[in-house]
C-alpha cells in the first residue's frame, strides 16, 4: 500500500478522502479480462468476472481461478494492457477537480498494481493499494504475489487512508461498481455506485451513471 500522509487541524479542515474502484470505474474496462485475452482465456474469466461482480462467488476465489489462467504470459504485456485501458469518461475531470480542492484522492483495487499503479501516476495519484501478479523468469506465475484485495481490504485502505490524513471517517467517499465495493462503499460517509451491478447500486447512498465525474453533483462535493 503506497501512502503520502498528511495532517491538518480537523476542526479547519474541509477536505474529504475521496477513494474509487479502478476496474469500471475509474477505467472502462477490466484489466485481468485484457489479461485473458491475450492468454487465450478470456470467455471463462469474463464469465467468472461477472459471477464475482454480482456478489455471487467469492472474489478472492474468483480472481485466483482468473489468475491461474494468466500462467505464462510475459511481463511484457503489461504495457500492452496499459496501452489499451481507457479511462472512463469524466475521469480526468473528477481527479482534476477534486486536486484543485485539495482533497486527497485514492485508488483501491482488485485488479493489478503493474498496471494500476502507471495509470495513478499519469493522473498524479499517490495512493495506490492492488493485488500484485507473482512473477517469475520474466513470465507470470498464475499466482497472487501476497493477500488478496478483497472487499474487507478495501474498506480497510479507506480507514487507514483516513487515520493517516487526520480525517476522521465522516469526511470519506468511496466510488465503486461491483460487490468487492460493498464493504468499502459501507464504511465511507458516502458510497457511490458508479455504473454499478444492481446489488451495489441498492446498496449505496446514491447512484450514478455515464460520467464519472457526473459525482460532483452530489451533496458531499457541494460543501
Amino acid at each position: 500500500m503506497d501512502s503520502t500522509p498528511a495532517r491538518a487541524d480537523v476542526a479547519t479542515d474541509s477536505r474529504r478522502l475521496v477513494v474509487m474502484d479502478v476496474d469500471s470505474t475509474l477505467i472502462t474496462g477490466e484489466v485481468v479480462e485484457m489479461l485473458a485475452a491475450r492468454a487465450g482465456s478470456l470467455p471463462l474469466v469474463a464469465a467468472v468476472t461477472e459471477r464475482a461482480m454480482r456478489g455471487e462467488i467469492d472474489f478472492a476465489q474468483s480472481l485466483r481461478e482468473r489468475v491461474a489462467t494468466l500462467a505464462g504470459l510475459p511481463v511484457a504485456v503489461f504495457d500492452e494492457v496499459l496501452a489499451e485501458a481507457e479511462l472512463t469518461p469524466g475521469a480526468v475531470e473528477l481527479v482534476a477537480a477534486l486536486q484543485e480542492r485539495g482533497w486527497p484522492v485514492g485508488l483501491v483495487s482488485g485488479g493489478f498494481v503493474e498496471v494500476v499503479r502507471p495509470l495513478a501516476a499519469r493522473l498524479a495519484i499517490t495512493r495506490v493499494h492492488a493485488n500484485r501478479l507473482e512473477v517469475a523468469d520474466g513470465v507470470l506465475t498464475g499466482r497472487v504475489d501476497g493477500p488478496v484485495v478483497d472487499r474487507a481490504a478495501k474498506a480497510a485502505t479507506l480507514a487507514a487512508w483516513a487515520a493517516e490524513l487526520g480525517l476522521p471517517m465522516s469526511r470519506t467517499v468511496a466510488i465503486g461498481d461491483g460487490a468487492n465495493d460493498l464493504d468499502m462503499l459501507a464504511a465511507a460517509a458516502t458510497g457511490i455506485a458508479f455504473n454499478a451491478k444492481p446489488v451495489v447500486a441498492a446498496a449505496a447512498d446514491a447512484a450514478v451513471d455515464g460520467r464519472l465525474d457526473a459525482v460532483l453533483a452530489l451533496e458531499p462535493f457541494a460543501g
